[in-house]
């Protein structure tokens, strides 16, 4: 049996951790730079908020319907994350971290032994004691259905107390008459178009289509995807792997127009990627560097590019993923333009220990120990205390976030004060 984990609207419950008075009030949490609407409570739903919305477009109704602006805490959020994850592992050592706010957990030979239901009830008592997040759960005999379960236990928490178990096929049928096919997990736009044009509304009429068409039009992930909501498992449990490729990108608070200013944004999104690479014990054999301009700035000349740099030699070392990537950069900068967003993206690893001499050009050997002093220093005294001279230490680059509220779990300095 699978379960799925998941918080409810996990960026606000997390607000309402530290400001227990948000509780039943409207929340809405912005992108980068508070661009726009990435996720609402159930109440800022209601007040007509879509998700994807310009925050600029909306400001009259938030001020209008009382809703609380939040800018993107991504430590508050990760730290939060990491507690739920941590605490799942008590339930099941068999655990697939699906997303921030999302966890698979497989409870093989529990059927004959365990109700579900009080695993479930167990799970949401567990999570909410220890972070004071509210999760819903759902089983069923895979994953697929597990998805579905769970949106049967979100969507229906006066009858199900956010816990469904989907174990007999008449609840599987029923869910699945209910469950839209545009909303089953693994059905893309794309797909869900193509079967609505058939006639195919309900994730129940997309299993009864036929092995052949579903191959033919959806691959074999399709057919896959079809077997797993008829009850016959094809997914496992996936084990955490190293990344093929690592990438760093950014959209800026305002559009730069100079070369020195996107060489230090693209210098620190390379150190970044090789902070990164080291974690996971690898090294980069290639290396891009994208910038472009605002698209939605039509009053603006357009232009966007990437250069695909091969490097000398395998490397993790912020020296040299800086020195290559700034050389990508010159190569596809062009004056005369406003940029907005750039980014640096490292692949095809190799592993760390792994040293292929180059007849020419090969790593300074110096480099290791320095990064490793480096890695340890910025560990000890904070993120990035330590940075290389191409970073411009004179300055700090920060995402517009007007709404950000205080990382209370990361920041002993931003932790809630009590006067006794």
């Amino acid at each position: 049996m699978f379960a799925l984990v998941d918080c409810n609207n996990f960026y606000a419950s997390c607000e309402r951790v530290f400001q227990p008075q948000l509780k039943n009030k409207p929340i809405v949490v912005l992108s980068n730079n508070d661009g726009c609407v990435i996720a609402r409570s159930n109440e800022a739903k209601k007040c007509g908020i879509p998700m994807g919305a310009p925050a600029f477009e909306h400001k009259e109704l938030f001020e209008k319907e009382k809703i609380h602006v939040f800018s993107s805490n991504y430590a508050l959020y990760g730290d939060m994350s990491s507690r739920v994850m941590d605490l799942l592992t008590e339930f099941t050592p068999e655990i697939e971290v699906y997303s921030i706010d999302e966890a698979f957990l497989k409870f093989e030979g529990f059927e004959t032994h365990f109700n579900f239901e009080d695993i479930g009830r167990k799970i949401r008592h567990r999570i909410y004691k220890g972070t004071g997040i509210p999760v819903s759960v759902g089983f069923a005999t895979t994953k697929s259905l597990a998805k579905a379960a769970n949106k049967v236990a979100k969507k229906f928490p006066d009858k199900t107390s956010h816990v469904y178990v989907m174990d007999t096929d008449a609840k599987r049928i029923k869910a699945l008459k209910w469950l839209a096919v545009a909303n089953v997990w693994g059905i893309g736009h794309q797909h869900a178009a193509r079967l609505e044009k058939i006639g195919v509304k309900s994730a129940y009429e997309f299993t009864q289509l036929s092995d052949e068409w579903v191959k033919k039009h959806m691959s074999v992930v399709g057919l896959r995807l079809k077997k797993e909501l008829q009850g016959t498992e094809c997914l496992e449990m996936e084990i955490p792997a190293s990344k093929k490729d690592i990438a760093t990108t950014r959209s800026f608070d305002k559009n730069y127009t100079e070369f020195d200013d996107l060489k230090e944004r693209v210098s620190t999104f390379a150190v970044t990627c090789a902070e990164k690479l080291r974690k996971q014990k690898s090294c980069a054999n290639t290396l891009m560097v994208f910038l472009h301009t605002n698209g939605y700035r039509k009053d603006l000349p357009q232009y966007a590019r990437n250069y695909l740099l091969q490097l000398p030699f395998p490397t993790n070392s912020a020296i040299e993923l800086s020195k290559q990537a700034t050389l990508a950069l010159k190569k596809i900068f062009r004056k005369g333009y406003a940029y907005k967003k750039a980014g640096v993206i490292v692949m095809d690893f190799s592993p760390e220990n792994y040293d292929q001499i180059n007849l020419f050009n090969n790593i300074n050997p110096k480099h290791r120990k320095l990064m490793e002093t480096l890695d340890q220093l910025n560990e000890g005294m904070g993120t990035h205390k330590i940075k290389l001279a191409s970073q411009d230490l004179e300055r700090t680059w920060k995402m517009r976030q007007e709404k950000l509220s205080p990382r209370y779990s990361t920041r002993i300095q931003e932790a809630i004060k009590v006067k006794a």
